[in-house]
């Protein structure tokens, strides 16, 4: 076997461990840079995926309650229970509105108080809630733009660690005066683990930022048609 080839395989061989320790610094500083969003970034999945998760349980449940009770008053009673739902703040926010337009309503006759509780402005009340749906959007959306932020820099990163590795391959060359698998084989390694560090990081970073944007569009089409139910029975109840 020629000593060149047994060289190579000693570059290479020894696991992963063993290439990372023979990297040079600039290489150590990529992945370690890599490690850093890749942990970053399972960290907010874990998260966002039991938020979300819980946000879209509590939220059929809401639902439930908003539709078998008679009262604004005893949905409001439960909310404090059921705080990771949007469509809490969505309603919280319709509630307060109609209460303060009925209690800024004028009064009947001889300063009596109205007989039936009256919404002056429906735009107003439209306003709240579609304030209120854009806050709790922007509330589920926290923290997932960083996922796209990994899915897009991660491979560049890791290409920058690739171009690095294959500058140091050639500049053995030039040192050693030879092209031979053992005096390419460190540079080769560098950009080849720095590659795939990169793609690591991007790859789960990307499919599940997709997937939370689908669930968040899901809960935002909630909010919408929770805001129009809302509408609905207060013009029906309350003009």
């Amino acid at each position: 076997m020629p000593f060149s080839f047994i060289q190579a395989q000693g570059a290479f061989g020894g696991g992963i461990s063993s290439w990372i320790g023979q990297t040079g610094p600039v290489a150590k500083g990529v992945l370690l840079l890599l490690v850093v969003f890749s942990l970053m970034s399972w960290a907010i999945i874990i998260y966002k995926g039991l938020s979300l998760r819980r946000a879209y349980g509590q939220s059929e449940t809401f639902l439930q309650v908003f539709r078998k009770s008679s009262k604004f008053s005893e949905v409001n009673a439960v909310c404090v229970q059921l705080k990771a739902s949007p469509l809490v703040g969505v309603f919280q926010a319709g509630y307060l509105e109609v209460n303060q337009q009925v209690r800024s309503a004028p009064a009947g006759p001889g300063g009596a108080a109205a007989a039936k509780p009256t919404v002056k402005s429906l735009e107003s009340l439209t306003r709240a809630l579609v304030r209120a749906a854009t806050g709790e959007s922007t509330r589920l959306e926290r923290r997932v733009t960083f996922l796209a932020t990994t899915a897009s820099v991660t491979p560049f990163i890791g290409l920058f660690g690739t171009v690095w590795g294959i500058m140091n391959a050639f500049g053995d060359i030039g040192r050693m005066g030879s092209a031979n698998l053992a005096v390419v084989a460190p540079g080769i390694s560098e950009a080849l683990i720095t590659t795939a560090a990169g793609l690591a990081a991007a790859i789960p970073a990307a499919v599940f930022f997709n997937f939370y944007n689908s669930r968040i569009k899901v809960m935002s089409s909630m909010m919408d048609d929770f805001a129009l139910e809302f509408l609905n029975i207060v013009e029906r109840n309350f003009t």
